[in-house]
């Protein structure tokens, strides 16, 4: 993955913090964090309904979630309102 930042994003971002790859980083893996934690409560109760085992360990239970079609990518979802339009 990359990321563009344009020279006065970059004066921007060394304003608010001396580590700018870092803050992203940080920012990105929270987010991720708590769409993890989402898919994963989604997928608890999906299982739980429908009497199905849960996979084991956070990576399979997020992959189960896609496989089962419990989520779905945020571009998908999109489009499918795109489409309805």
């Amino acid at each position: 993955m990359e990321i563009n930042l344009t020279e006065t994003e970059i004066k921007c971002f060394e304003y608010v913090t001396s580590d700018t790859i870092g803050w992203i980083q940080n920012v990105s893996s929270e987010r991720a964090r708590v769409a993890k934690e989402e898919i994963i409560a989604k997928l608890v109760e999906h299982c739980n309904a429908n009497e199905i085992a849960i996979a084991v360990g956070e990576d399979a239970q997020v992959t189960q979630a896609y496989d089962l079609g419990v989520v779905d990518t945020a571009a998908n979802r999109q489009a499918a309102i795109d489409a309805e339009e």
